[in-house]
């Protein structure tokens, strides 16, 4: 099969290549600031670059990113369009009264939260008992489980404002 100086080369080879990516891993960390930052504390790099205008460019970007009202969205809102993206709702909820792995959605908007009989909520949902506003609505499918830590609902959430005003404009025509 293999003689002992053959295998001696196999193996020296790949040790040898082993410590060749680890010296590469070991020079990137050291020139461009890679690898863990202690918690708490800001990273930083072995050089900086000059940008024009830096910081009040990042500082405009995140104005802009700013999320919308719910008021300044909803006068734009359009319900057909809503269904359709509540199609993303739908392995869940239903609209037809019957409650499914989430209740049913009828008349949601203005209903107390925690309140369809007959569904189990978790601690966190069932101890909202303040109604359904459309701006609540609005801010909860944004991230559901950032909006009431410890809910049941697995949904990521709708991140264009646009989708859930429209969402929010079609629950609003159920009854």
């Amino acid at each position: 099969m293999f003689d002992t100086m053959t295998m001696t080369k196999i193996v020296g080879g790949v040790c040898g290549t082993l410590l060749f990516f680890l010296f590469g891993a070991w020079a990137a960390e050291s020139l461009y600031g890679f690898g863990e930052q202690p918690k708490g504390e800001e990273r930083t790099f072995a050089y900086a670059i000059a940008v024009e205008g830096g910081e009040a460019a990042a500082s405009e970007t995140t104005e802009a990113a700013a999320e919308p009202a719910y008021t300044e969205v909803a006068a734009t809102a359009d319900a057909s369009a809503g269904e359709k993206t509540f199609g993303k709702c739908k392995s869940c909820h239903n609209v037809e009264g019957k409650n499914m792995t989430g209740p049913h959605l009828n008349g949601v908007v203005g209903r107390a939260r925690g309140s369809v009989d007959g569904f189990v909520y978790s601690e966190a949902m069932a101890s909202k008992h303040d109604p359904w506003t459309p701006e609540e609505i609005y801010a909860f499918i944004k991230a559901p489980k950032d909006y009431v830590p410890g809910t049941k609902m697995g949904f990521a959430g709708l991140a264009d404002p646009q989708d859930r005003a429209n969402v929010v404009a079609y629950l609003s025509t159920l009854q």
